[in-house]
């Protein structure tokens, strides 16, 4: 923990090994942990959110785990931000024929914004989670790293936090394996050693986008238009743009010499635009909304770069532009650039920052 002294910390807890086990580790090295496990979830949802994150068995399984450390534990209800600050952004990039990140927003807003504010009421010092990246401090600034288990790094959905976030937030498991973790969970006699991750966003049910924007939102609100190919000619019907995103292939018309696939979304002239595999490639992009590691781009520089958190970092050239934005030259076109995505930007495990994938004009429109 960099020499910071011991002090009182404010724990994220959902109810899986990974938060389990930071309480642990903050305990052992002498902080004083708080448990807080956020209610979130909208009523619409709180019958399917059993097995989530943010459901009524986490706060089961985080009561447990808080009592089995004898640290103390409390919930307190989120479901009102939650439902303003990542569930009406999720619902709007989709009608602007954008892709959302509720993970980054969620992290942002609510895991590292509303749990803060929290903390300095409760006379926390920090706030910790379990989630896999390194946050380091040292006294000009905290930075923050990838983990040193790569395959659960979770660095990318921290890119959006600031420097006094960062500098009030701490996360246990940044050098440890999820193996390690799981591990140290069942020598303590967790129950949650063995518990799965989730792997899909809490609040969408089976990964169903689409359904959970036509049940939470209403169907009416669904921008319904024409399919057209690059040389503007309709060539299908769809039932809303919220129910595509770029790099897609399914609900396409059939019937072409070649496989279509989503290359752009018109949320004006509510259009859905596709192309072939080759359209989807695309030289660079520019990012709007960034947030900067202080003096990271004061000049243009070469980074890796995630455009999507299940994507291999590529090469890019990086050079940030007035009003927050910055342009990425990849070294070679990227596919399924897709607006509304987070790209961020590395040297080495350093986390520059990043910023938000804007939508490209094309081209025969």
């Amino acid at each position: 923990m960099n020499g910071l002294p011991k002090k009182r910390v404010l724990l994220g807890m959902s109810g899986g090994v990974d938060s389990s086990v930071s309480a642990y580790l903050l305990k052992e090295q002498g902080y004083e942990v708080i448990g807080i496990t956020m209610k979130v979830w909208p009523q619409d949802c709180i019958s399917r959110a059993e097995d989530k994150c943010c459901g009524p068995q986490a706060v089961a399984d985080a009561r447990g785990v808080a009592h089995a450390l004898g640290i103390p534990h409390y919930v307190i209800d989120e479901a009102d931000e939650f439902e303003k600050l990542v569930i009406n952004y999720f619902g709007q990039e989709y009608r602007e024929g954008r892709t959302p990140n509720p993970c980054v927003m969620c992290n942002e807003k609510l895991k590292f914004g509303r749990l803060q504010d929290k903390a300095k009421a409760l006379g926390a010092e920090y706030v910790a989670t379990g989630h896999y990246a390194r946050i380091e401090h040292n006294s000009e600034r905290s930075v923050l790293k990838r983990a040193v288990d790569a395959r659960k790094d979770q660095s990318y959905f921290l890119f959006s936090l600031k420097q006094e976030q960062l500098s009030r937030s701490l996360t246990p498991l940044g050098e440890m394996t999820k193996p390690d973790v799981r591990i140290v969970a069942q020598k303590l006699g967790l129950k949650v050693y063995d518990k799965e991750d989730s792997q899909e966003i809490c609040f969408v049910p089976g990964n169903d986008y689409a359904g959970f924007l036509k049940s939470h939102f209403g169907e009416s609100t669904f921008h319904p238009g024409g399919i057209y190919d690059r040389s503007g000619n309709r060539i299908g019907e769809h039932e809303g743009i919220e129910m595509y995103t770029v790099g897609q292939r399914k609900g396409l018309p059939g019937g072409q010499t070649k496989p279509l696939y989503v290359i752009d979304i018109d949320p004006l002239g509510h259009r859905v635009i596709v192309g072939d595999y080759d359209d989807l490639h695309r030289a660079d992009c520019f990012i709007a909304n960034t947030n900067w590691l202080p003096g990271a781009v004061d000049q243009p520089r070469e980074v890796t770069v995630k455009i999507r958190y299940n994507w291999p970092p590529v090469k890019a050239h990086l050079e940030a532009l007035s009003n927050h934005r910055a342009r990425l030259i990849f070294h070679e076109p990227q596919r399924s650039v897709s607006p509304g995505q987070a790209a961020v930007c590395y040297d080495e495990d350093l986390v520059l920052g990043g910023g938000w994938i804007e939508r490209a004009e094309m081209h025969g429109q």
